[in-house]
């Protein structure tokens, strides 16, 4: 079995790697998408939009308004790139940490003290746990999996694979309440109103079942880890660069060094709390919400990365004056250079991507040839699974893609005897699942840039047959979970049911 599971993961990895460099890829891709609009375009496909009952057509990028938009907006594309900023600002914080050597001397302790065997389910597990920070897990988390495992002696790829498995693959999971589920839980409702005006879906409609979800995507993508991925890439050789981690000398004066920076990083904290906590806070909003904390969330982390860095370089002589911070922060963007050119050329695929409605179409498309097969029970919840990482292939965002589908869904399978939270649940794992396989999901490229810091080689096909087995993992058992759910008639969240009774 696992003869032919490497093969067929080899043949995945072959192909791909076959394919050009990531950022030649997204020029072709761009080509692509622009000679399918006006393909599309020139043969009038439209479809019509199941929640507004507006008319989508393709439209043609080739057009003189849509090309003025694209030139007239690319640096305007480029610089809201989500992503973009994001990753920047928490770099410039953690080029002072990493460049003082911090970060390599907490992860020595970290290493130390955590058994091997646990290190893969405490990656995993931080990943799905990580969607409370929004996106920072991509930007923090996953190169940090890598240098945990090397400083652990194993493989940094597997750990980049961990965690990017439990920060994408696992995104819909988690033990608390993150953003997401506000917001799908408010288009469930206006969904589920087309058939019952009255109906109301709670921001805790799934709770029960993602938290479930939670240990089961930890344990599952910690065995793939550990049982499929590493064996697979087989013994890592150390570069230069690498010694340090694992090596057995501590700078000197490196443990005091590293109380002041956590002395440091504790009354950061506290200030934070201070700015939280109350009601009247810095970072709370009119009605007492936390969403100016939410949103704050990449300013806090580049903030508590620089001043702990900051500390621990100056206690050990490593920053002596300002010049020697600024060139750490400095060095840090040198070494984002490959992901700011790929980053320009995926906000503009993506842009054009979406101008050209064609998105929408397959999105819209698929829902609608799913109704049509007239499938009950268990095999259309599957099937809407199925169609849902399909989808995600190509629309990444949960939104975006809930905001199509729901309005089609939701209202079916109320017809069907399924609650609305039940269609959401299904939803949630479909959208997650595929995450990790698509270049359309944003911070695909950055993991890449991630990985040829360890493999010079690395592409697009390494990935995604490195990320393929978590993949078929998470959506065959979290799909089975959700069969046990509603064969056993357990509660998806508080007071929620699986049938619906109009």
């Amino acid at each position: 079995m696992n003869k032919l599971l490497n093969s067929a993961l080899n043949t995945v990895e072959r192909i791909g790697n076959r394919l050009p460099d990531p950022a030649t890829l997204f020029v072709i891709l761009i080509g692509l998408v622009m000679l399918c609009s006006w393909l599309a375009a020139m043969l009038g496909i439209s479809v019509t939009h199941p929640g507004t009952k507006e008319n989508i057509p393709a439209i043609n990028l080739f057009g003189a308004e849509l090309l003025q938009r694209l030139l007239v907006e690319m640096p305007q594309t480029f610089a809201s790139f989500p992503p973009l900023g994001m990753v920047l600002v928490v770099m410039l914080g953690i080029g002072v940490a990493d460049k003082s050597g911090l970060i390599v001397a907490l992860l020595r302790r970290f290493v130390s003290s955590t058994p091997r065997w646990l290190l893969s389910s405490a990656l995993v597990f931080a990943g799905i746990m990580s969607s409370l920070a929004a996106d920072a897990g991509y930007v923090v988390l996953i190169p940090l999996g890598a240098v945990l495992f090397l400083g652990a002696g194993r493989h940094p790829l597997a750990g980049i694979a961990a965690t990017f498995a439990g920060v994408s693959g696992g995104f819909s999971a988690n033990l608390l309440l993150t953003s997401l589920d506000p917001l799908l839980a408010g288009l469930t409702q206006v969904a589920a109103r087309i058939i019952a005006p009255a109906s109301e879906v709670t921001v805790t409609a799934n709770y029960f079942f993602m938290a479930a979800l939670t240990p089961l995507l930890t344990v599952l993508g910690a065995w793939i880890t550990d049982k499929v991925v590493e064996p697979r890439l087989g013994q890592y050789t150390k570069s230069t660069e690498d010694d340090a981690l694992s090596g057995p000398e501590a700078v000197r004066g490196e443990s005091k060094a590293l109380l002041a920076a956590l002395a440091g990083l504790a009354v950061f904290t506290a200030i934070v709390a201070v700015m939280v906590l109350p009601r009247e806070g810095i970072l709370r909003d009119a009605e007492g919400g936390f969403k100016p904390f939410y949103q704050s969330l990449i300013a806090l982390m580049f903030l508590g990365f620089l001043i702990t860095g900051l500390i621990y370089g100056m206690m050990t002589g490593k920053i002596r004056n300002d010049r020697d911070a600024v060139t750490m922060s400095a060095d840090s963007m040198a070494d984002m250079a490959h992901y700011i050119v790929l980053a320009f050329l995926a906000a503009h695929f993506i842009a054009l991507f979406t101008w050209s409605n064609l998105g929408l179409i397959i999105a819209i498309s698929g829902a609608e040839a799913l109704r049509a097969m007239e499938f009950t029970g268990l095999p259309l919840i599957i099937s809407f699974i199925i169609v849902t990482m399909v989808i995600n292939l190509f629309i990444g965002s949960a939104s975006a893609k809930w905001a199509v589908m729901a309005p089609v869904f939701v209202p079916m399978l109320m017809l069907l005897g399924y609650t609305p939270e039940l269609t959401q649940a299904a939803y949630r794992i479909g959208d997650s699942a595929t995450n990790i396989l698509t270049p359309l999901m944003p911070y695909f490229p950055l993991v890449i840039v991630f990985a040829k810091k360890y493999s010079r080689d690395f592409g697009i096909g390494t990935l995604v047959a490195m990320m393929l087995p978590y993949s078929i993992a998470f959506s065959v058992g979290a799909t089975l979970l959700l069969i046990v759910w509603m064969l056993l008639g357990i509660p998806l969240g508080p007071g929620v049911e699986m049938i619906y009774s109009p």
